[in-house]
Protein backbone atom coordinates (compact mmCIF):
# COMPACT_ATOMS: atom_id res chain seq x y z
CA UNK A 1 0.00 0.00 0.00
CA UNK A 2 1.52 3.41 -0.95
CA UNK A 3 1.76 6.66 1.02
CA UNK A 4 -0.75 8.24 -0.71
CA UNK A 5 -3.27 5.54 -0.41
CA UNK A 6 -2.75 5.21 3.24
CA UNK A 7 -2.97 9.34 3.88
CA UNK A 8 -6.36 9.06 2.14
CA UNK A 9 -7.65 6.03 4.41
CA UNK A 10 -6.34 7.77 7.51
CA UNK A 11 -8.73 10.83 5.76
CA UNK A 12 -11.30 8.69 5.57
CA UNK A 13 -11.51 7.44 8.71
CA UNK A 14 -10.94 10.98 10.42
CA UNK A 15 -14.36 11.53 8.49
CA UNK A 16 -16.54 8.85 9.15
CA UNK A 17 -15.76 9.60 12.72
CA UNK A 18 -16.59 13.11 12.46
CA UNK A 19 -13.43 14.57 13.50
CA UNK A 20 -12.86 18.60 12.48
CA UNK A 21 -10.74 19.59 9.64
CA UNK A 22 -8.26 20.73 11.65
CA UNK A 23 -7.50 17.29 13.69
CA UNK A 24 -7.46 15.67 9.78
CA UNK A 25 -4.80 17.98 8.71
CA UNK A 26 -2.43 17.87 11.74
CA UNK A 27 -3.26 13.74 11.81
CA UNK A 28 -2.10 13.56 8.29
CA UNK A 29 1.22 15.94 9.02
CA UNK A 30 2.49 14.03 11.54
CA UNK A 31 1.73 10.61 10.23
CA UNK A 32 3.85 11.88 7.03
CA UNK A 33 6.34 13.02 9.25
CA UNK A 34 6.36 9.70 11.29
CA UNK A 35 6.98 7.81 7.99
CA UNK A 36 9.47 10.04 6.28
CA UNK A 37 11.04 9.93 9.35
CA UNK A 38 11.75 6.04 9.16
CA UNK A 39 12.72 6.36 5.72
CA UNK A 40 9.27 5.66 4.24
CA UNK A 41 8.91 2.45 5.98
CA UNK A 42 5.15 1.23 5.57
CA UNK A 43 3.88 1.93 9.58
CA UNK A 44 2.54 -1.37 9.65
CA UNK A 45 6.44 -2.88 9.34
CA UNK A 46 6.90 -0.92 12.49
CA UNK A 47 6.86 -1.60 16.13
CA UNK A 48 6.42 0.06 18.95
CA UNK A 49 9.83 0.83 19.66
CA UNK A 50 9.81 3.31 16.54
CA UNK A 51 7.07 4.82 17.68
CA UNK A 52 9.24 5.86 20.76
CA UNK A 53 12.48 6.65 18.97
CA UNK A 54 10.12 9.11 16.25
CA UNK A 55 8.75 10.97 20.06
CA UNK A 56 12.19 10.58 21.51
CA UNK A 57 13.41 12.26 18.62
CA UNK A 58 11.09 14.84 18.99
CA UNK A 59 11.32 15.76 22.73
CA UNK A 60 15.07 15.97 22.65
CA UNK A 61 16.37 16.66 19.27
CA UNK A 62 13.42 19.23 17.95
CA UNK A 63 13.09 20.28 21.64
CA UNK A 64 9.21 20.29 20.75
CA UNK A 65 6.40 21.42 23.43
CA UNK A 66 4.69 19.23 25.61
CA UNK A 67 1.37 19.79 23.77
CA UNK A 68 3.53 19.25 20.42
CA UNK A 69 4.67 15.92 21.18
CA UNK A 70 1.29 15.18 22.86
CA UNK A 71 -0.41 15.46 19.09
CA UNK A 72 1.90 13.53 17.90
CA UNK A 73 1.36 10.73 19.79
CA UNK A 74 -2.45 10.78 19.73
CA UNK A 75 -1.82 10.67 15.65
CA UNK A 76 0.43 7.81 15.67
CA UNK A 77 -1.90 6.09 17.85
CA UNK A 78 -5.15 6.98 15.96
CA UNK A 79 -3.31 5.81 12.67
CA UNK A 80 -2.46 2.35 14.72
CA UNK A 81 -5.41 1.75 16.25
CA UNK A 82 -8.25 3.55 13.90
CA UNK A 83 -6.65 2.73 10.94
CA UNK A 84 -4.68 -0.38 10.69
CA UNK A 85 -6.47 -1.59 13.30
CA UNK A 86 -3.07 -2.91 15.38
CA UNK A 87 -2.84 -1.09 18.57
CA UNK A 88 0.69 -0.57 19.88
CA UNK A 89 0.80 -1.86 23.77
CA UNK A 90 3.91 -0.74 25.95
CA UNK A 91 5.45 1.91 24.48
CA UNK A 92 7.94 1.78 26.76
CA UNK A 93 11.42 4.79 27.21
CA UNK A 94 9.33 7.50 25.42
CA UNK A 95 10.95 10.99 26.13
CA UNK A 96 8.18 12.86 27.23
CA UNK A 97 8.57 16.55 26.98
CA UNK A 98 7.93 18.47 30.35
CA UNK A 99 4.52 19.76 30.43
CA UNK A 100 4.98 23.45 32.15
CA UNK A 101 2.49 25.10 33.74
CA UNK A 102 1.65 28.65 32.14
CA UNK A 103 -0.62 31.22 33.57
CA UNK A 104 -2.33 32.74 30.85
CA UNK A 105 -1.97 36.23 29.80
CA UNK A 106 -4.80 38.33 30.69
CA UNK A 107 -6.21 41.52 29.03
CA UNK A 108 -7.86 44.42 31.81
CA UNK A 109 -10.19 46.19 31.12
CA UNK A 110 -8.70 48.90 30.08
CA UNK A 111 -6.95 47.37 27.22
CA UNK A 112 -9.76 45.75 25.67
CA UNK A 113 -11.37 49.15 25.20
CA UNK A 114 -8.29 50.46 23.88
CA UNK A 115 -8.29 47.36 21.25
CA UNK A 116 -11.73 47.66 20.12
CA UNK A 117 -11.48 50.96 19.32
CA UNK A 118 -8.79 49.71 16.40
CA UNK A 119 -11.31 47.01 15.09
CA UNK A 120 -13.16 47.34 12.26
CA UNK A 121 -16.01 44.84 11.16
CA UNK A 122 -16.57 42.44 11.02
CA UNK A 123 -13.49 42.15 13.09
CA UNK A 124 -14.93 44.04 16.04
CA UNK A 125 -18.00 41.86 16.00
CA UNK A 126 -15.58 38.84 16.27
CA UNK A 127 -13.75 40.30 18.87
CA UNK A 128 -16.92 41.36 20.36
CA UNK A 129 -18.04 38.06 20.98
CA UNK A 130 -14.59 36.33 21.75
CA UNK A 131 -14.59 38.62 25.07
CA UNK A 132 -18.18 38.89 25.72
CA UNK A 133 -19.27 35.45 25.44
CA UNK A 134 -15.86 33.34 25.96
CA UNK A 135 -16.01 32.07 22.32
CA UNK A 136 -12.44 30.18 20.69
CA UNK A 137 -11.86 31.73 17.31
CA UNK A 138 -12.93 29.00 15.62
CA UNK A 139 -16.14 28.77 17.42
CA UNK A 140 -16.92 32.77 16.55
CA UNK A 141 -16.02 31.75 12.55
CA UNK A 142 -18.28 28.94 12.52
CA UNK A 143 -21.19 30.58 14.25
CA UNK A 144 -24.39 30.35 12.06
CA UNK A 145 -27.63 32.37 11.90
CA UNK A 146 -29.53 29.64 13.53
CA UNK A 147 -26.87 29.19 16.59
CA UNK A 148 -28.01 32.91 17.77
CA UNK A 149 -30.85 33.80 19.93
CA UNK A 150 -31.95 37.68 20.12
CA UNK A 151 -34.46 36.90 22.14
CA UNK A 152 -32.91 35.07 24.79
CA UNK A 153 -29.53 36.63 24.17
CA UNK A 154 -28.00 33.24 24.11
CA UNK A 155 -25.72 31.96 21.78
CA UNK A 156 -25.38 27.88 21.30
CA UNK A 157 -22.22 26.72 20.64
CA UNK A 158 -22.17 23.93 18.25
CA UNK A 159 -19.37 21.09 17.83
CA UNK A 160 -17.25 23.06 20.07
CA UNK A 161 -13.59 21.70 21.72
CA UNK A 162 -14.05 17.45 22.16
CA UNK A 163 -17.54 18.33 19.60
CA UNK A 164 -19.48 19.04 22.46
CA UNK A 165 -22.20 21.61 22.50
CA UNK A 166 -22.99 24.41 25.10
CA UNK A 167 -24.74 27.63 25.57
CA UNK A 168 -23.00 30.50 26.55
CA UNK A 169 -23.94 34.47 27.29
CA UNK A 170 -25.23 36.66 24.37
CA UNK A 171 -23.96 40.37 25.26
CA UNK A 172 -26.76 43.01 25.42
CA UNK A 173 -24.60 45.48 23.82
CA UNK A 174 -23.73 43.41 20.66
CA UNK A 175 -27.76 42.50 19.47
CA UNK A 176 -27.96 45.46 17.45
CA UNK A 177 -24.18 44.83 15.97
CA UNK A 178 -25.33 41.24 15.24
CA UNK A 179 -29.10 42.31 13.63
CA UNK A 180 -26.78 43.95 10.87
CA UNK A 181 -25.01 41.73 10.45
CA UNK A 182 -27.72 39.21 9.23
CA UNK A 183 -29.12 41.61 6.81
CA UNK A 184 -25.37 41.72 5.72
CA UNK A 185 -25.79 38.00 5.41
CA UNK A 186 -29.06 38.09 3.84
CA UNK A 187 -27.74 40.47 1.08
CA UNK A 188 -25.12 38.01 -0.16
CA UNK A 189 -27.23 35.04 0.17
CA UNK A 190 -29.98 36.80 -2.09
CA UNK A 191 -26.91 37.52 -4.60
CA UNK A 192 -25.68 33.56 -4.79
CA UNK A 193 -29.31 32.52 -5.06
CA UNK A 194 -29.70 34.24 -7.81
CA UNK A 195 -26.29 33.61 -9.69
CA UNK A 196 -26.83 29.72 -8.89
CA UNK A 197 -25.19 29.03 -5.77
CA UNK A 198 -26.44 29.64 -2.29
CA UNK A 199 -25.37 26.28 -0.71
CA UNK A 200 -23.53 26.31 2.69
CA UNK A 201 -21.57 23.29 4.38
CA UNK A 202 -23.61 21.13 6.15
CA UNK A 203 -22.33 18.65 9.12
CA UNK A 204 -22.33 15.06 8.80
CA UNK A 205 -24.95 13.86 6.27
CA UNK A 206 -27.70 16.46 6.79
CA UNK A 207 -27.06 18.00 3.54
CA UNK A 208 -28.37 14.05 1.75
CA UNK A 209 -31.11 13.70 4.57
CA UNK A 210 -32.53 17.35 4.30
CA UNK A 211 -31.16 18.63 0.34
CA UNK A 212 -32.93 22.32 0.73
CA UNK A 213 -31.64 23.34 4.10
CA UNK A 214 -27.84 23.48 2.39
CA UNK A 215 -29.47 26.58 0.49
CA UNK A 216 -31.69 27.91 3.60
CA UNK A 217 -30.57 31.61 5.49
CA UNK A 218 -31.09 30.22 8.54
CA UNK A 219 -27.75 27.74 8.21
CA UNK A 220 -25.34 30.79 6.81
CA UNK A 221 -21.97 31.47 8.73
CA UNK A 222 -22.49 34.94 10.70
CA UNK A 223 -19.16 35.73 9.15
CA UNK A 224 -19.40 34.52 5.42
CA UNK A 225 -15.93 34.76 3.37
CA UNK A 226 -15.57 37.75 1.07
CA UNK A 227 -15.37 34.76 -2.00
CA UNK A 228 -17.21 31.61 -3.14
CA UNK A 229 -14.78 28.87 -3.15
CA UNK A 230 -14.78 24.66 -3.78
CA UNK A 231 -15.26 22.71 -0.89
CA UNK A 232 -12.98 19.69 -0.71
CA UNK A 233 -15.64 17.03 0.22
CA UNK A 234 -18.39 17.66 -1.92
CA UNK A 235 -16.09 19.83 -4.38
CA UNK A 236 -19.08 22.02 -4.90
CA UNK A 237 -18.75 25.76 -4.69
CA UNK A 238 -20.19 27.11 -1.26
CA UNK A 239 -19.21 30.30 0.59
CA UNK A 240 -17.50 29.03 3.23
CA UNK A 241 -16.83 31.32 6.46
CA UNK A 242 -14.02 33.93 6.96
CA UNK A 243 -10.46 32.53 7.92
CA UNK A 244 -8.73 32.24 10.72
CA UNK A 245 -6.04 33.61 9.95
CA UNK A 246 -7.77 37.11 8.99
CA UNK A 247 -8.82 37.62 12.67
CA UNK A 248 -5.25 36.93 13.48
CA UNK A 249 -4.03 39.46 11.63
CA UNK A 250 -6.57 41.90 12.64
CA UNK A 251 -5.44 41.29 16.24
CA UNK A 252 -2.21 42.17 15.63
CA UNK A 253 -2.54 45.12 14.05
CA UNK A 254 -5.09 46.24 16.67
CA UNK A 255 -2.66 45.38 19.65
CA UNK A 256 0.44 47.51 17.70
CA UNK A 257 -2.11 50.18 17.26
CA UNK A 258 -3.15 50.49 20.88
CA UNK A 259 0.53 49.95 21.79
CA UNK A 260 0.16 47.07 23.59
CA UNK A 261 3.02 44.55 24.22
CA UNK A 262 2.24 41.33 25.56
CA UNK A 263 2.35 38.05 24.13
CA UNK A 264 -1.50 37.73 23.18
CA UNK A 265 -3.61 36.45 20.51
CA UNK A 266 -7.37 36.12 19.76
CA UNK A 267 -7.41 33.62 22.78
CA UNK A 268 -6.76 36.08 25.16
CA UNK A 269 -9.89 37.51 25.02
CA UNK A 270 -11.65 34.00 26.30
CA UNK A 271 -9.00 33.88 29.01
CA UNK A 272 -10.08 37.80 29.57
CA UNK A 273 -13.83 37.10 29.74
CA UNK A 274 -13.45 34.06 32.76
CA UNK A 275 -11.10 36.23 34.64
CA UNK A 276 -14.00 38.91 34.81
CA UNK A 277 -16.42 37.22 35.61
CA UNK A 278 -14.37 35.72 38.44
CA UNK A 279 -13.52 39.23 39.17
CA UNK A 280 -17.35 40.02 39.15
CA UNK A 281 -17.86 37.63 41.83
CA UNK A 282 -19.40 34.85 39.60
CA UNK A 283 -19.47 31.33 40.57
CA UNK A 284 -16.15 29.44 38.80
CA UNK A 285 -18.81 26.75 38.17
CA UNK A 286 -21.14 28.57 36.03
CA UNK A 287 -17.63 30.17 34.57
CA UNK A 288 -17.07 26.85 33.76
CA UNK A 289 -20.15 25.79 32.10
CA UNK A 290 -20.04 29.08 30.02
CA UNK A 291 -16.52 28.15 28.98
CA UNK A 292 -17.16 24.25 28.26
CA UNK A 293 -14.86 23.00 30.58
CA UNK A 294 -14.70 19.63 31.32
CA UNK A 295 -13.08 19.85 34.42
CA UNK A 296 -13.41 22.50 37.05
CA UNK A 297 -9.73 22.49 37.34
CA UNK A 298 -9.35 23.76 34.12
CA UNK A 299 -10.93 26.68 34.83
CA UNK A 300 -9.56 27.32 38.10
CA UNK A 301 -6.24 28.20 36.44
CA UNK A 302 -8.22 31.87 36.28
CA UNK A 303 -8.11 32.13 40.13
CA UNK A 304 -4.62 32.28 40.25
CA UNK A 305 -4.31 35.17 37.48
CA UNK A 306 -6.46 36.59 39.68
CA UNK A 307 -4.11 36.43 42.82
CA UNK A 308 -0.76 37.05 40.54
CA UNK A 309 1.27 39.70 41.80
CA UNK A 310 0.77 39.06 45.37
CA UNK A 311 -2.28 41.42 45.52
CA UNK A 312 -2.48 41.00 48.83
CA UNK A 313 0.98 41.77 50.00
CA UNK A 314 2.59 45.03 50.59
CA UNK A 315 5.84 45.08 48.99
CA UNK A 316 9.33 46.30 51.00
CA UNK A 317 10.52 48.59 48.42
CA UNK A 318 7.08 50.88 49.51
CA UNK A 319 8.63 53.95 50.82
CA UNK A 320 12.12 53.28 49.83
CA UNK A 321 13.73 56.57 47.83
CA UNK A 322 15.63 54.77 44.83
CA UNK A 323 18.59 57.52 44.58
CA UNK A 324 20.07 57.45 40.89
CA UNK A 325 24.03 57.88 41.13
CA UNK A 326 25.90 60.25 38.89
Amino acid sequence: MSKVRLLDQVRHTIRALHYSRSTEHSYCYWIRFYIRFHRCRHPAELEAQHVSQFLTFLAVKRNVAAATQNQAFNAILFLYSKVLQKPLDNIENVIRAKRSRRMPVVFTRTEIQQLFRHFRQPYLLMAGLMYGSGLRVMETLRLRIKDIELDRKIILVRQGKGNKDRVTVLPEDLIESIGRAIECVAAIHRQDLSEGFGEVQMPYALARKYPGEARSLHWQFLFPAAHRTTDPVSKKVMRHHVYDTSIQRAMKRAMHSAGIHKAASCHTFRHSFATHLLEDGYDIRTVQELLGHKDVKTTQIYTHVLNRGGIAVRSPLAGVTLNQRA
